[in-house]
């Protein structure tokens, strides 16, 4: 196939793909697109930067072809605000040609605007799921004319935290007759299994193995004795020219706050950083998106609220400053580089406690890379005392958690072990039982709380506030 009117679009959908730029379907939009206009439900599976927006944005738009009645026909859940605002400006562009009503609903912004546009009348919505039961909630979204379901990064959604919000909007929303489609660049079978919930007979749409990494993009891993080492390392690649867009993802707003202002403070000027985490006002997010999408902003600091879907063109490079705890994040955040065809790198950074989990993500994306020491140039800090152990402490639970027995650097005393494996009862802290002098048993009670009245039989301790009244 070579161009978008072979799948079976018409020309306002065709015309609207070359002035996007859109030269020829990608593999998973010549697979899934007929699929869905065949009415079939589609479980799509591609890489990230390969146009699974676009996949099912035509088919709907296709199918909706002009506005009608008042309520919505369609329904796109998408995780995030920034995923939704994306998600909504693809198809408003692919729609120029037609009189169709998309509304992207998200939080952060009053639902005022968001209403009086619903009670006008919707063909398509585009919504995060808290938002939609909100307005559901508030009696302003009719659902019994929707007729198509798109979950996009479905993993996401279908994450044991979000599945209480979409279990119960698919118990609002029509069953019968009702055409559904998950898309996402990973895909774990639990979740796969856990789809077949509210997919009938879905075509699974598999172009490349769930959780691969975008060819197009060279990975690097440094090890990283410390954060401050991880601060020195950023200071250091972002100080070269070759790194002209970048994305530095951060495993909390806290440590995505810190970069930035160290940032700020030691390494660029203010102009050229933004900080996005969920924290962040709305307007805030969407204004350091735009400028960091023009190529205003030349550093976007930010959580994994911008890992999933979201399309920001010319990104040289990916930095992640930790490692994702849901490892197939990995693939997502480095999938913001090397899109449409282009090249990208990607960095990583790792500790000690962080060792366990990148072994588990090379499981995941089914290949090795060899952790590289950091160039002699950075400057290496001493580890402080209370990281290093908070860090012999994570990897102790990391080995507990695949090996029960083993017991590590923090384990119990040694007679308390020897205690419990005897059957002993093992005294609590409440009152611990030690040994007199002559043989006997002495109970060291547990301590009187601070702010607490000593009882009748309590004897006065020398310092200690007396329960009487002065007279």
């Amino acid at each position: 196939m070579t161009d978008f009117s072979s799948l079976g679009l018409n020309p306002q959908l065709c015309r609207a793909c070359d002035a996007l730029g859109y030269v020829k379907p990608s593999p998973i939009q010549e697979k899934a697109i007929p699929l869905m206009l065949q009415g079939h439900d589609v479980l799509g599976i591609a890489q990230t930067g390969t146009g699974k927006t676009a996949a099912y944005a035509l088919p709907i738009l296709m199918r909706c072809k002009y506005a009608q009645g008042k309520n919505p026909r369609t329904l796109i859940l998408a995780p995030t605000r920034e995923l939704v605002m994306q998600i909504h400006e693809v198809m408003v562009g692919l729609a120029v040609e037609t009189d169709l009503r998309i509304l992207a609903l998200y939080g952060g912004l009053g639902p005022k605007t968001q209403i009086q546009a619903l009670e006008a009348g919707i063909d398509i919505l585009v919504s995060t799921p808290g938002r939609f039961l909100e307005l559901y909630r508030k009696d302003v979204i009719v659902v019994k004319e929707l007729k198509i379901l798109i979950l996009d990064e479905a993993d996401k959604m279908m994450d044991m935290g979000f599945m209480p919000q979409i279990r119960e909007i698919l118990e609002k929303i029509p069953y019968k007759k009702r055409q559904n489609g998950l898309f996402s660049a990973t895909f774990p079978e639990k979740v796969e299994n856990l789809s077949h919930e509210f997919l009938e007979f879905p075509q699974k749409v598999e172009i490349t193995r769930q959780a691969t990494p975008a060819s197009q993009v060279t990975q690097f891993v440094y090890e990283a004795p410390n954060l401050s080492t991880k601060i020195n390392a950023l200071a250091y690649f972002l100080k070269q020219d070759r790194f002209e867009r970048v994305m530095v993802f951060c495993r909390s707003k806290d440590v995505a706050n810190q970069v930035e202002k160290y940032l700020i403070r030691k390494v660029l000027p203010e102009d050229q950083v933004r900080a996005i985490h969920s924290n962040k006002g709305q307007n805030t997010r969407i204004n350091a998106m735009q400028q960091f999408r023009e190529g205003l902003v030349r550093i976007l600091v930010t959580t994994d609220v911008a890992a999933r879907g979201i399309d920001i063109p010319k990104v040289s490079h990916v930095i992640n400053f930790d490692v994702p705890l849901i490892y197939e994040d990995y693939v997502h955040r480095i999938g913001r580089t090397g899109r449409a065809d282009q090249v990208g790198e990607s960095i990583t950074f790792i500790t000690l406690a962080e060792q366990y989990h990148w072994t588990k993500i090379e499981e995941i994306i089914q290949q090795t890379i060899e952790i590289q020491d950091l160039p002699a140039e950075i400057n290496r800090e001493e580890t402080p005392f209370v990281e290093q152990q908070d860090m012999l402490r994570a990897v102790d639970d990391q080995r507990k958690r695949e090996d029960p027995d083993f017991q590590g650097a923090f384990h119990e005393k040694k007679w308390v072990i020897k205690a419990r494996a005897s059957g002993k009862k093992v005294p609590t802290r409440k009152a611990v039982t030690k040994t007199g002098p002559k043989g006997g048993a002495v109970s060291t009670p547990k301590p009187p709380q601070r702010n607490n009245r000593p009882g009748k039989n309590a004897k006065f301790r020398p310092g200690a506030p007396s329960s009487k009244k002065k007279r």
